[in-house]
């Protein structure tokens, strides 16, 4: 467990996804931990730029040599952006899931929700319970 990296400054949701807030919009990923979890990333399906989602909704599928999952939207909102470059490159996701792994940004909806999310040190701990 302890190799596993959890930053601070990001929020987390039980489903293993993280997200940054940067005023009203937040940048969407999967955690160290999910990452480490699926193994090799080999495909990563997002959904369309325009969608609203809401908080718990899947909003895309990452496949790996192992599994394939669902991806959930941690908060509600727009998606104004998506990582085009997980199409040809869904390794992106194994090699920095923090940084250029990212997956979309959403304009919040209510900012509140965020308060929802787990912070690293919670998140820390729901990894550790699932682990043992």
């Amino acid at each position: 467990m302890s190799e596993t990296e959890i930053p601070a400054n990001l929020k987390y949701s039980a489903e293993d996804e993280w997200a940054r807030d940067e005023e009203g919009r937040v940048t969407i990923g999967i955690t160290h931990y999910a990452q480490d979890q699926l193994g090799d990333i080999v495909f990563v399906e997002l959904p369309e730029v325009g969608r609203a989602l809401e908080a718990g909704e899947v909003f895309g599928v990452i496949e790996s040599v192992k599994a394939v999952s669902d991806l959930y939207a941690p908060v509600a909102g727009e998606i104004v952006a998506i990582n085009g470059d997980l199409e040809s490159q869904p390794e992106l996701v194994n090699a920095d899931c923090y940084g250029s792994g990212w997956m979309c940004v959403i304009q919040l909806a209510d900012k509140s929700e965020l308060q929802s999310l787990l912070d690293a040190e919670a998140y820390g701990r729901h990894v550790q319970e699932r682990d043992h």
